[in-house]
């Protein structure tokens, strides 16, 4: 297909979004928000239960940082079989439709997650108890592959093109209020609750109450209109047939330059909240629900940070906004952690407050990013292998770092080089983006 083909179906796209009003496209992005907020409330509850729970009640060992590297293990499986989801969704999303990958992966997710909360233990049942938390969790990551992806394509592909850093910034808000809603389950169950019954049945609550809000998001789901970018292109047969094939024979260096830019926002954030919180109660020995609420403070900053990051992206460009989070945070990263060190639960939750909030910059600015990496009819599936990819690093960072820290002595000083390194790697991909972006627009196949 030649270049003129690509730039005129560009041209097409540019037309077809900048007709759609403000009020459409607003819409169609609190849509994308509330599944959003389903799949993100899923994965942090079982991060916090990670943290907190599964090293005792499904991983017995004698060694608690062993008890704790193997529940982060199983933490880490979603996470690698999150880029299996994206290739079967991402196909299947510029196949079919955005909004059917989209009503799929709402109801696969949350059934997972209710399941989680009626799993035995193993004093009930055994090494069957382990396992069948694994497999659950693959199911969580095969679902999930899809969905951050679908939601991001189309709630950028339902906005004009001044208008889609803001909008696709909005999905970005079901981050923080999932973290709020499932930091806030827990800390009010180790509040109102003792030990033994929390660490026994309490943490399940959670996790089964994904069974209603799995309803609320599938009824919304089922509201939604289809992307006019994809309609479009069904209707004219423009669509690909082969969208995989396209994006890993073409557009491979564009898939390395999505990975490195949104590194930050996906590895980065599970350093300062799922690490933070399993070292800081075991290491550290701070409370459960003091390290609780201090991320479950620092999920409100990350509300206000996401809904600046979306307007100053549209003004100044969402890889900017990546640079300027990135170099932020290589700068307060070893700063933060020492905060976290003290223990003082002021200075705890400051510390936490501020590397959050500078990865959420980063997180809320990948949308554009990502999506303005790949032509609309190998989008979904180029954003969901990109994403995907990073995350596979992400769900590894919690065990690689806390392997680090425990063959250090137990010194805080590895997990803070790896958020250095996360960072420059972002701002590398951020400073790549714009031009590796221009040259696929005219891509040939």
């Amino acid at each position: 297909m030649s270049s003129t083909s690509h730039t005129t179906s560009a041209e097409r796209e540019t037309a077809t979004v900048n007709v759609i009003t403000p009020r459409e496209a607003r819409k169609a992005a609190i849509g994308a928000l509330v599944g959003n907020v389903l799949e993100w409330y899923d994965f942090f509850l079982f991060n916090t239960a990670a943290a907190l729970v599964f090293n005792v009640q499904y991983f017995v060992s004698e060694d608690p940082a062993v008890a704790a590297m193997a529940a982060f293990a199983t933490l880490a499986v979603g996470f690698i079989v999150r880029p299996l989801g994206g290739l079967l969704f991402g196909r299947l999303g510029d196949r079919i439709g955005r909004k059917s990958v989209l009503l799929i992966t709402v109801v696969g997710i949350g059934v997972a997650t209710g399941i989680i909360g009626l799993l035995p233990n193993y004093a009930s049942i055994g090494v069957w108890a382990p396992l069948f938390l694994v497999v659950l969790r693959l199911m969580q990551g095969l679902f999930i592959g899809g969905e951050w992806s679908g939601a991001m394509t189309l709630a950028v592909e339902n906005a004009p093109l001044k208008m889609r850093a803001r909008m696709a910034a909005i999905p970005q808000l079901g981050s923080p209020i999932a973290t709020m809603m499932s930091s806030g389950g827990f800390f009010l169950l180790t509040y109102y609750l003792s030990a033994d019954s929390f660490d026994s049945w309490g943490w399940r609550i959670p996790f089964i109450l994904a069974i209603p809000l799995l309803l609320v998001a599938l009824w919304m789901r089922a509201k939604m209109q289809e992307s006019p970018v994809f309609t479009e292109m069904k209707e004219s047969g423009d669509n690909e047939k082969a969208p995989l094939k396209v994006v890993f024979t073409t557009a491979w260096r564009q898939l390395l330059v999505g990975v490195a830019a949104v590194m930050l926002g996906t590895a980065g954030f599970y350093i300062v909240t799922t690490f933070v919180m399993n070292y800081g109660t075991r290491v550290l020995g701070i409370e459960r629900n003091m390290i609780l609420m201090a991320t479950m403070i620092g999920s409100v900053f990350q509300l206000l940070s996401v809904l600046h990051a979306g307007r100053l992206g549209q003004k100044y460009g969402s890889t900017k906004v990546i640079v300027g989070a990135g170099i932020l945070t290589a700068l307060v990263a070893f700063p933060c952690f020492m905060l976290i060190q003290t223990t003082n639960p002021v200075l705890v939750t400051i510390g936490i407050v501020i590397s959050v909030s500078l990865l959420t910059y980063s997180f809320a600015a990948a949308g554009p990013v990502l999506t303005g990496l790949f032509p609309a009819r190998v989008r979904l599936s180029g954003v969901a292998v990109g994403f995907n990819g990073a995350n596979v690093i992400a769900g590894l960072t919690p065990l690689i770092a806390t392997a680090l820290v425990t063959a250090s002595g137990d010194s805080w000083w590895p997990a803070a080089t790896m958020l250095v390194i996360f960072a420059g790697l972002s701002v590398v991909g951020a400073l790549l983006a714009p031009k590796l972006s221009q040259q696929y627009a005219n891509y040939k196949h």
